[in-house]
């Protein structure tokens, strides 16, 4: 009876643990890729927040300085691409916020190659929308 119970004991601590890991590689997946250096919140404050708030400012001045303009959104778009590389997208989510930032920053660059601010700023309201927004909401919490 003793061998029983502590057989029962070590598969249920095994059961948690494992349960564990799993739950940590997921989470892991959010905050880190797997081979990567950078932490997904050092890219979200570095890369992605700086290049937004810096295209939002040069969207809203009375003259947009379209090369700062194209290269805030081309930053924005790579950024779309490495949140979904290296193992770091947990979920349908995050891929298709990822999916959006790429989509609306790539719409952001082909008004800027036309000096078309209406476009540009439509653009990037979109981008906050469905990459910044539909991201936030099921991730961060």
């Amino acid at each position: 009876m003793k061998n029983v119970r502590w057989g029962s004991l070590v598969m249920l601590v095994c059961a948690v643990a494992g349960l564990a890991l799993l739950s940590t590689d997921a989470n892991a997946q959010k905050t880190k890729g797997k081979t990567r250096a950078a932490l997904t919140k050092q890219l979200m404050k570095g890369l992605v927040a700086s290049n937004c708030g810096a295209l939002k400012k040069d969207l809203d001045a009375e003259a947009p300085n379209w090369e700062d303009v194209a290269l805030h959104a081309a930053l924005l778009n790579e950024s779309g691409h490495i949140l979904l590389d290296d193992g770091r997208c947990p979920d349908g989510d995050w891929a298709g916020a990822s999916k959006a930032l790429q989509t609306q920053s790539a719409a952001i660059l082909e008004a800027a190659e036309k000096k078309d601010a209406a476009a540009a700023k439509e653009a990037f309201g979109k981008l906050t929308a469905e990459a910044c927004g539909a991201c936030h909401k099921a991730h961060k919490k």
